[in-house]
């Protein structure tokens, strides 16, 4: 063997040497382009970290090492669902690591060398039958000199998928998530990518359930559904702003997640196929929910059938059948169609042509959601037991806002 090969054997052993290293110290090797498009959620820098250290009993519940020691606490908990955002899922582990008040990935004496780079506030859980999951820990702080907002990393590894996948979250109250939204635009991966936080004493809660699979590249599952209307659960419940006819902003503009997002909504949309006698017998069961649950619950009827429209006809039609009624917690509102940009209903994405889509949403996210249900005492309980077991452990804590 001449000089210059031997130099190439040389070069070549000492790589594959180090690349050896490299993966038994930090898991798998960076992916090229073309491998992290087939990965089910397209590849993730810095997820394979969540292998060094994990403890091989995992439970539903993790305390960081700054539940204890921080200025703020902060619990994030809620329900793993499925894709379908009804079945709960078991056995997923969900690995989270996030900065410490002052932004920092600061690692401490018992971080794993390869783990350094997540610093020491990081964490496992395994889902129970119910899914449920609960984190302990800080309020993180934003990266000094930077733009890039508060933030919670997770990696998620599914029992029957392969490869993990990140969701990355961020505080609805942070005064820099507009900015980084309006730049970098929402991802939303398996929901919502915002925590929305409510407070007991001196603790913040994010409420937040996690939907696996939707919004995530490459992955398997997919909802199947005869017809379609609406957002998916999981997602933000979108601001728009209907023309009220009847109720208690009659005559105004007034967005329903915007105004009386922190609680129960109901949004009963009605498009092309309006049958009267039905939605008649739904508004009086809403009325009676709204009476029954007070502040915790507010129904907007949308009313969005395109054909032979003008706003008079629509503002008349709709205050008659209010008086009719007797409503007096119900809002009566209307759009010219369900695609109209003005009002921006469209971001709703509602199918004009099936007879009703209804929208259960809490705390501004989407929690539950019907189509073409026809009013009957089995969909009316239908709809009351999906308020109750949604309701939750911190339905009536105050929320925290940056208005």
């Amino acid at each position: 063997m001449n000089l210059k090969l031997c130099h190439i054997f040389l070069i070549l052993l000492i790589s594959l040497t180090l690349n050896c290293a490299g993966r038994a110290e930090r898991g798998p090797l960076p992916l090229a382009q073309n491998d992290k498009e087939k990965r089910i959620g397209g590849g993730c820098d810095g997820c394979e970290l969540m292998y060094i250290g994990m403890p091989n009993a995992l439970n539903t519940e993790d305390t960081s090492l700054a539940w204890n020691a921080s200025n703020q606490k902060l619990i994030l908990t809620g329900t793993v669902f499925h894709i379908d955002g009804r079945t709960p899922a078991k056995n997923v582990i969900i690995y989270y690591w996030h900065t410490n008040k002052d932004g920092y990935y600061s690692p401490t004496t018992n971080t794993p060398d390869g783990a350094k780079p997540h610093g020491g506030l990081r964490g496992w859980i395994k889902t129970d039958e119910d899914g449920k999951y609960r984190i302990c820990t800080s309020r993180p702080g934003a990266y000094p000199n930077d733009i890039i907002p508060q933030h919670i990393h997770l990696s998620i590894k599914e029992p029957n998928i392969k490869n993990e996948y990140y969701v990355d979250l961020y505080f609805d109250d942070d005064k820099l998530y507009q900015t980084h939204k309006k730049k970098y635009g929402s991802q939303n991966r398996c929901g919502t990518e915002l925590l929305r936080v409510v407070l007991k004493q001196d603790i913040q809660i994010a409420e937040h359930n996690i939907i696996l699979g939707l919004n995530i590249t490459n992955y398997p599952d997919t909802i199947q559904a005869e017809k379609e209307s609406g957002l998916k659960i999981g997602e933000d419940n979108p601001s728009f702003t209907p023309y009220h006819a009847f109720g208690p902003d009659k005559g105004e503009r007034t967005c329903p997640v915007c105004k009386y997002g922190r609680f129960h909504g109901i949004v009963y949309f009605v498009g092309n196929n309006a049958d009267w006698n039905d939605i008649q017998k739904w508004l009086v069961f809403l009325e009676h929910e709204s009476l029954v649950r007070g502040k915790y619950l507010k129904v907007y009827f949308v009313y969005g059938n395109e054909k032979n429209y003008t706003s008079a006809s629509r503002r008349n039609e709709l205050e008659t059948l209010g008086l009719k009624l007797n409503l007096k917690n119900i809002a009566l509102t209307y759009v010219p169609s369900f695609i109209d940009k003005e009002s921006e209903v469209y971001l709703n994405k509602i199918n004009p042509n099936v007879e009703n889509t209804f929208v259960i949403f809490k705390h501004r996210v989407i929690i539950d959601k019907y189509i073409d249900l026809r009013a009957s005492i089995h969909n009316f309980k239908l709809i009351s037991s999906s308020l109750d077991k949604t309701e939750g452990d911190f339905f009536s804590l105050p929320e925290l806002r940056n208005d």
